[in-house]
């Protein structure tokens, strides 16, 4: 009986080709299958490197279906790598669902360590890196106001993306919810060539993207709820 395959998830990355190490190269070269949120940004990707491999579509939308047929291909043991348009899968994107399945099928799971968009904005903010909670993106209407109220209590840093069309409008709310002088900091175009990172007030920096509009991929790195205790003392 041929022994059971092996998933692999490959970051890709956010913006700067240079940052694609060899070794996804390698993987994304010897593996039987890629499985691509996006083939046709994906074939940019591996055209670039001179990869030539068989691709299928693997997305949020179909990952419920196709899952199953992976997780078959893998017991008769193909190699697969999954990788979403950019960074590292399940962050945000597509692969928890297909690695659940695979853990519980007992299929073997390697993730590549690669680029993931929040950490540099995270450790380029200044803000406190020793303990934080990533939130991704955050619910758009029902639960919205709930999620923020909830935010406002967090003590740890927070990591949020957004999009540049929504990123003022949820500046104002950080504003309206946890006051004009919670500190945060805006990174948006993370490796790419326009770059920018902006600090200050959550109302300094919306009134800077105000007269600035916000263009690529942003993350928002927000700092925590003061510790009363601490603030007392300190003053």
């Amino acid at each position: 009986m041929k022994n059971a395959g092996k998933l692999y998830l490959v970051p890709t990355p956010v913006g700067n080709l240079e940052d694609m190490t060899f070794r996804a190269i390698r993987v994304l070269k010897e593996v039987d299958l890629i499985l691509a949120e996006d083939t046709r940004t994906t074939s940019v990707l591996l055209k670039h490197f001179e990869i030539e491999n068989k691709m299928l579509s693997h997305h949020k939308f179909n990952e419920h279906q196709t899952t199953d047929n992976v997780v078959n291909r893998l017991k008769s043991g193909e190699t697969i790598a999954l990788v979403s348009d950019a960074g590292t899968p399940a962050i945000s994107d597509p692969g928890f669902y297909l690695v659940r399945a695979c853990v519980e099928a007992e299929i073997e799971v390697e993730c590549l360590p690669g680029p993931t968009a929040f950490v540099p904005a995270l450790v380029n903010s200044g803000l406190p890196n020793d303990r934080f909670c990533f939130e991704g993106f955050l619910p758009q209407k029902k639960g919205r106001q709930t999620k923020m109220k909830e935010l406002a209590e967090e003590h740890r840093t927070m990591i949020v993306y957004e999009s540049p069309f929504r990123l003022v409008k949820t500046l104002g709310q950080f504003e309206e919810f946890m006051g004009p002088e919670r500190q945060v900091s805006v990174s948006r175009e993370i490796s790419k060539l326009h770059e920018e990172t902006v600090r200050g007030s959550v109302s300094e920096v919306r009134s800077y993207f105000e007269q600035h509009a916000p263009k690529g991929e942003i993350v928002m790195i927000l700092a925590g709820k003061p510790d009363e205790k601490k603030k007392n003392i300190e003053e």
